[in-house]
């Protein structure tokens, strides 16, 4: 078999902060020859595709820094045939033919399946030039089931496997389940209804900082020394998201098991909270990390539905003889927030998965299980040649313990 030179662009230390030092020396196996890839950068981000790139020869893939004559396969992630054919023709290229033009769907196959797969039609970005648009895609879309389960899943407390009882029982629209007396709802699916076009709405950036005031100044007041971090998209640097997560720990020795209890009982009397919902932890001492790619934590969470006071509008501008009455103009929106109880010790690994993104989660475990032979999850990183939990008191701590360089949040959109 062919060796490849390669760059290992992961060094065991990120030397100076933003600045990433190759280390030339690293020399990969090729194992299939006739597949060389090139992974276009465009809505992807250089460190996402530094990481997949260094993925794929692991594996035995050959990669291409560079696009060249020798590339077979070319690696899209969320662009159309259009963009890409555009984004080629900057290259200088004009004739695409010779390239097999692919969704990143193929490339993570290929990763799972430890070899190259099949580039059947559902994985080929040509569907596309061939028909003007995905016909699978299309198909997809039409579809009744999907059409329903697209709306069903959009109520708060409401997944797969409720939709699919409501799709069985011949519902297809939310108007129709509302109107079927006999479906006994969950308190929680009750509140998704009740506020159901607030929160299917974006949550602004602004919303976000109001209800983070209000979630500091909350747990200040019984634990003054909690650190209380934003995390999901916000913390990734979105402008916009669907609700507010914020991670709670305490460095101090102090502990308060009854926080989450306390925290909403304020907003109860505060008339704030409009639903809650809290899943008490059950985390086990030593307990190894789960090997599913996504896998639930076992942290002490509060589900809850906070109401956000907003400014009224001025009403000098209305024309009383619309007989509009003010009182009855809604001045407040509610919005979806999940609290999450980490103890200290594993506060930084609580904070890499639930900073996402979701698929960076993924990338990020599967590299740990794969390259490293470690186990990653929300509590814990375990060694298991050496079988024993790597501590880390930050997430560049954990980078470190990867042999990765750090990433930065904003970077981890994907």
């Amino acid at each position: 078999m062919d060796k490849i030179r390669a760059p290992a662009v992961f060094s065991q230390r990120k030397r100076q902060k933003g600045i990433h030092t190759p280390n030339l020396t690293c020399s990969y196996e090729i194992k299939f020859n006739e597949f060389v890839i090139f992974i276009i950068q465009r809505k992807m981000g250089r460190t996402r595709r530094i990481f997949l790139m260094e993925l794929a020869r692991r594996k035995g893939f050959r990669v291409e820094s560079e696009l060249s004559d020798s590339v077979t396969h070319i690696v899209a992630e969320n662009n159309s045939y259009p963009e890409v054919m555009d984004w080629l023709r900057g290259q200088g290229v004009d004739d695409s033919s010779r390239f097999e033009l692919l969704d990143i769907s193929w490339f993570t196959a290929c990763m799972e399946a430890g070899r190259p797969v099949d580039s059947e039609v559902k994985y080929r970005l040509m569907e596309i030039i061939e028909e003007g648009e995905s016909s699978r895609a299309k198909e997809v879309l039409n579809d009744e089931r999907y059409k329903s389960f697209k709306q069903f899943t959009s109520v708060f407390g409401v997944g797969v496997k409720t939709s699919e009882k409501w799709y069985r029982m011949g519902l297809r629209t939310l108007e129709e389940v509302k109107a079927d007396k006999t479906l006994k709802l969950s308190k929680m699916q009750k509140a998704g209804f009740l506020y159901y076009e607030d929160l299917v709405s974006c949550v602004s950036k602004a919303e976000a900082d109001a209800v983070s005031l209000i979630v500091r100044n909350t747990v200040s007041t019984f634990l003054p020394d909690a650190l209380v971090t934003i995390t999901g998209g916000f913390r990734r640097g979105k402008k916009t998201g669907h609700d507010i997560d914020f991670l709670i720990t305490n460095p101090g020795p102090r502990e308060d098991d009854e926080l989450l209890h306390k925290v909403v009982g304020l907003w109860k009397k505060q008339g704030l909270l409009l639903y809650c919902d809290i899943i008490e932890s059950t985390f086990l001492k030593e307990q190894i990390p789960s090997r599913k790619v996504d896998a639930m934590d076992n942290f002490q969470k509060c589900f809850a539905i906070l109401k956000l006071c907003q400014p009224r509008v001025d009403n000098s501008s209305y024309n009383t003889s619309k007989n509009i009455d003010m009182a009855e103009v809604k001045d407040w929106k509610a919005i979806r927030v999940d609290l999450i109880i980490a103890p200290f010790e594993q506060y930084a690994y609580a904070l890499l998965g639930w900073t996402g993104s979701r698929q960076f989660g993924r990338d990020l475990r599967r590299y740990a299980t794969h390259e490293k032979k470690m186990i990653l999850d929300n509590h814990a990183l375990y060694d298991r040649k050496k079988r024993i939990f790597l501590k880390a008191g930050s997430e560049e701590e954990i980078f470190a313990h990867l042999g990765l360089d750090y990433v930065e949040p904003w970077e981890r959109n994907a």
